[in-house]
């Protein structure tokens, strides 16, 4: 399989499990399973959706615009972001999402991190709270552009999509961890060996940002991976939902992905079905199915997702990323 196809497999997979997710998210799982039961196809969202009333089925949310914003400063910066640029392209982000009267703006840790910018902090400073899963959600971009094996320039790379928001030991391991997942897919590593070495990556990330009290990524992903493998399939929303945690901690939802991934990883579950459960799960469903779809696609390709599906989001968002990955790929070979 060529690196293409594992690149357009990781972004679209963002893109179909943000999808997925947006007409649930922020909704529980009792909720979701009581008013659309299992998530099996693209839903439009409902009018009482919390942040994206009445969206059609097929919508991308933050988590895809976002990861394009940041696969644009790359290769406008042949490979290099400029944090106060980040910042300026997130503000007019969120003022065009208001300008059309969306619910979906920034998340707190970045709305944070803004404030602080437009205040006259340094980039270096406003990033210093931010634990939640906004890196993590946006890494994708860097894990097509920088190379698992070349570490420097990786960590390098993660960094500086993650300084300007989620400078913190947290907020790096965890984006860290998803773009080592996605980089080493696309390097044609199966989903296993790309697994651990995004659980490795976990490891080494934390010692980069500011450090912050709370459960570290890389004991979390190793612990929720192995619970999840030997969980009992009737358990596994249990362990999703109640132990490991859907909401926007880094430390719960990225976790959560890793840990359906090792389903897949381990033969128990196909990575559509996979996607299902992340955006039927309840809590921040969207990003959880969105990085959970970056990760497997990556090591799995395009043609792996439903065509159907895949066209649709295409259509209701009138999106094209491959010419942008292509350049991505580009940066990586430099």
């Amino acid at each position: 399989m060529k690196l293409t196809e594992r690149a357009l497999g990781a972004f679209y997979g963002l893109a179909l499990g943000d999808a997925l997710g947006m007409p649930t998210q922020s909704f529980s799982r009792a909720q979701i399973l009581t008013r659309f039961g299992p998530i099996t196809h693209l839903l439009d969202a409902p009018a009482d959706q919390p942040i994206a009333p009445n969206m059609p089925g097929g919508s991308i949310t933050d988590d895809t615009e976002q990861a394009i914003l940041v696969a644009q400063l790359l290769v406008e910066g042949n490979g290099n972001i400029d944090p106060s640029t980040l910042a300026q392209r997130l503000i007019n982000w969120e003022a065009t999402m208001q300008a059309k009267g969306s619910q979906d703006l920034l998340g707190p840790s970045t709305k944070r991190a803004i404030e602080m910018i437009l205040a006259g902090h340094s980039s270096e400073e406003s990033g210093r709270y931010g634990t939640t899963n906004g890196a993590a959600m946006r890494i994708t971009p860097v894990g097509i552009a920088a190379d698992i094996n070349q570490p420097e320039s990786f960590i390098k790379a993660v960094v500086q999509a993650c300084q300007v928001t989620h400078n913190t030991s947290l907020g790096i391991a965890s984006a860290a961890a998803v773009a080592a997942v996605i980089s080493s897919g696309i390097n044609g590593r199966k989903l296993q060996h790309a697994l651990n070495a995004g659980t490795e990556m976990a490891y080494i990330a934390e010692h980069h940002g500011h450090w912050i009290a709370g459960g570290r990524i890389g004991p979390r992903i190793r612990w929720a991976r192995q619970a999840s493998h030997e969980c009992n399939p009737d358990n596994l929303g249990d362990l999703l939902y109640d132990v490991i945690g859907t909401s926007v901690a880094s430390q719960e939802s990225v976790v959560a992905a890793f840990a359906l991934a090792q389903r897949v990883a381990s033969g128990n579950l196909s990575s559509f079905s996979a996607l299902c459960i992340a955006a039927s799960i309840g809590g921040d469903t969207d990003t959880i199915a969105a990085i959970l779809g970056a990760m497997l696609g990556a090591c799995a390709g395009l043609e792996h997702w439903p065509n159907a599906l895949i066209q649709q989001v295409k259509a209701v968002n009138n999106l094209q990323l491959e010419p942008l990955v292509q350049q991505l790929l580009t940066l990586r070979s430099v």
